[in-house]
């Protein structure tokens, strides 16, 4: 084998192919379409998706998802001039500096969600503002810095500074989520315009958007209520502006103990939850799950864990923080929606135990979709 000759694999058998082997998109026939009608037929719990862009959310509706769970707004920064303008935002130490930078990801990121929300028409679409730490989006290298210097008319040794300020001992546990956007209020601002510009637009074409802003990282009541605000207020300009209403509904992610465990203060503000098992399996444990491989082989092996708890969830720990939650919950807003977008929203056990305490959905990634609602499908009859 030489570097740039063709292999092919065949994701099921595992066999390698020399040469290249023409491929389509899969499609839902047979006796696997017969096998997802029977489970729409016996279902209780819907199976969204996760996706960020129209293309994954055209492929998890071919798989039969009724919407999308998660949409992560950092990963659409990541293209040449929207990297550049983000920069420009978190690089600037002035308001007026920052809302320049926005200005010029606005339409950016309205396009984003236009496309998104056109594709999943007539279905939920929940999108996660702003939740990455800021220092994955600033340029450590000189030659990253040296642009952003002459893009922001400043000098090296300024973006420099920037650049260390922002360094972080614990970045996961930082400056991100709803801190972000409690601190820097005119990024919420943004946001909601671009999702609700986005969804006007649609609207006025003749489709039928239903967008969920999610305030991510929540752990104390004030903390939405500060961020439910800025969204409030963003749309009712923009709604007044545009001469058109949307519906849409406010929610956050519980992935913080302490979310769970004031669960039925939060859902006086939340139109719903969303429990971000990643993170609330991280916060839970005290494990880094980017750290866990140069434990977990070991832990496997002497028994101390069976299993890896961010593939299949811990039920006894983080699933009695998801079932208080959803209890708690739904005693202060009575038809308070929930759902799980963590990895383990594709994982058999885990859909099985996310029936049980009464969730409305999960969501997965787009090829976890069939698993997932084969599992749901499952969990309903094993109920009877």
């Amino acid at each position: 084998m030489h570097e740039g000759d063709y292999l092919s694999l065949n994701g099921t058998t595992g066999e390698v192919y020399f040469g290249e082997v023409k491929t389509k998109p899969a499609e839902v026939t047979g006796d696997f379409a017969e096998l997802m009608e029977l489970c729409k037929k016996y279902t209780k719990l819907v199976v969204r998706t996760n996706a960020d862009t129209p293309h994954d959310a055209e492929v998890a509706s071919t798989f039969g998802a009724v919407g999308i769970g998660l949409c992560r707004t950092e990963h659409m920064f990541f293209e040449n001039e929207k990297i550049k303008a983000m920069r420009e935002m978190i690089l600037s130490d002035t308001v007026e500096g920052r809302e320049k930078a926005l200005d010029k990801l606005l339409p950016y990121q309205k396009q984003d969600f236009y496309g998104i929300l056109k594709c999943m028409d007539g279905m939920p679409v929940n999108i996660r503002l702003l939740d990455p730490p800021l220092h994955e989006f600033v340029p450590h290298d000189l030659k990253g810095q040296e642009t952003m210097a002459a893009e922001m008319g400043v000098s090296v040794q300024f973006i420099q500074n920037r650049v260390n300020s922002l360094s972080e001992h614990n970045p996961m546990l930082g400056l991100r989520g709803c801190r972000l956007g409690n601190t820097f209020p005119e990024i919420t601002a943004m946001q909601t315009k671009a999702i609700l510009g986005a969804a006007v637009q649609l609207k006025k074409e003749g489709f039928n958007p239903m967008p969920e802003i999610m305030v991510p990282l929540v752990g104390i009541v004030n903390e939405l209520d500060i961020q439910e605000s800025i969204i409030r207020k963003t749309a009712k300009k923009l709604f007044e502006k545009e001469g058109v209403e949307v519906p849409f509904k406010v929610g956050t992610m519980i992935e913080i103990p302490r979310a769970a465990l004031t669960a039925d203060m939060i859902a006086q503000k939340a139109e719903y939850f969303s429990f971000g098992t990643n993170d609330l399996t991280q916060m839970t444990f005290g494990y880094s799950r980017d750290d866990i491989a140069s434990f977990l082989p070991s832990y496997l092996e002497k028994k101390i864990l069976d299993v890896d708890p961010f593939q299949v969830l811990d039920q006894n720990g983080v699933g009695q923080l998801i079932k208080m939650a959803v209890e708690k919950g739904r005693q202060a807003r009575k038809n308070l929606k929930c759902g799980i977008c963590g990895e383990h929203g594709g994982e058999p056990s885990s859909v099985k135990f996310c029936h049980r305490v009464g969730l409305n959905y999960v969501s997965c990634s787009p090829f976890r979709v069939p698993i997932a609602r084969l599992a749901a499908a499952q969990a309903a009859v094993e109920e009877n």
